[in-house]
């Protein structure tokens, strides 16, 4: 079977190593003789996985000793409630940092657990850029500062992450988490939906600082960190074989030299379509500022509505799928996360050179 070139911004997609070695265990889970599917959440061979997921992504990241790895559920949309119930206090107001649709809406859900503020927006010019500031003094009522590290539907992203900030500074990194080197001692707490870089739909990783989970009996037990920290993140049944898959994502990330050689061959990948962008004299434009650039998603629109439909068209026709831009925005968008191979993006800046030559 020929592989589509899959641009989906998410879910998108995984490493075919990963897919084949899930379909050769699908059955017969280590000789359980059931499906990883079928096991026990209990049980310790799906027990092992769960362990083996958060050791993974602990020395992938380089994770400090201080910090708890939870996998939840929900998606990062959940997160956006859940931050402020935990970490906004009475009296505090959480900052956001406004970068692009995700970042309003985390706004807006943490306006309706407490106070809020702006630090810093782009929307003036649809999210063409990541904002400069510096955040070294916030407000002295601030709780924490929120950020979103990588703009899907903008092709923004930030190249480099506050530093030295009073307060958490908390990061939505749905969307280019393990895609390049950070250090995690920077943040409060990070949280990314697996499904863009780290596996399928369905999981939610967290990673917050130990000093950050507190009692709170006047939580809901579901939205309380300390309910699933308690638990290693078991209190509920969890989603198994997303977990599972993650955790062969995660190996697959180490097999192919782990962080910094992914943030290799993402650099490369982007420039092939930031390059074919710049070079084409205005046939594409891009949406974000050079500056602002994502390695993660890169969005562009062709000189006429007529023509950037003829190119999704043949794109489609090619075997390229997911190209069309956000609905809120249009035009297109490649999203090259890390599993999406070097050779779907070679191919597709060969097929924008070619539509271009044959469109002028």
């Amino acid at each position: 079977m020929k592989r589509a070139y899959n641009f989906n911004a998410g879910p998108a997609a995984l490493p075919k190593a990963v897919l084949q070695e899930a379909q050769e265990h699908l059955l017969n889970f280590n000789d359980t003789g059931m499906s990883l599917m079928e096991l026990s959440h209990r049980s310790k061979e799906y027990e092992a996985v769960h362990n083996e997921a958060k050791d993974l992504l602990t020395s992938l990241l380089s994770i400090p000793d201080n910090y708890e790895i939870l996998f939840l559920q929900g998606g990062a949309s959940l997160q956006f409630t859940m931050v402020p119930m935990n970490l906004l206090t009475e009296g505090k107001t959480a900052y956001y940092s406004l970068t692009g649709v995700w970042a309003e809406k985390a706004l807006k859900e943490a306006a309706k657990i407490g106070e809020t503020g702006i630090i810093n927006s782009s929307k003036e010019t649809n999210y063409t850029y990541i904002p400069e500031s510096s955040f070294e003094e916030l407000p002295s009522d601030a709780a924490y500062l929120h950020i979103t590290s990588n703009n899907t539907i903008y092709g923004t992203q930030w190249s480099t992450f506050p530093t030295n900030v009073s307060v958490p500074l908390i990061a939505d990194m749905s969307s280019d988490i393990l895609s390049k080197p950070f250090d995690v001692s920077q943040f409060g707490m990070i949280y990314a939906g697996a499904q863009k870089n780290l596996g399928p739909s369905g999981v939610t990783v967290v990673i917050i600082r130990k000093d950050l989970i507190v009692n709170n009996p006047a939580l809901p037990t579901m939205l309380n960190y300390e309910t699933h920290s308690k638990n290693n993140s078991l209190f509920n049944t969890p989603p198994t074989l997303g977990i599972y898959l993650l955790s062969l994502v995660l190996k697959w990330a180490k097999e192919q030299g782990g962080i910094d050689k992914i943030a290799e061959i993402n650099e490369y990948k982007a420039s092939l379509l930031y390059n074919t962008i710049d070079e084409s004299n205005g046939f594409y434009k891009g949406h974000a500022e050079q500056n602002s650039r994502s390695r993660m998603n890169v969005t562009f629109t062709l000189q006429t509505e007529e023509l950037t439909k003829d190119f999704l068209l043949q794109a489609k026709a090619e075997g390229f799928v997911g190209l069309n831009g956000h609905r809120s925005i249009g035009g297109c968008r490649a999203s090259i996360y890390n599993a999406v191979p070097v050779e779907s993006v070679e191919e597709l800046a060969l097929f924008m050179k070619k539509f271009q030559a044959s469109n002028q």
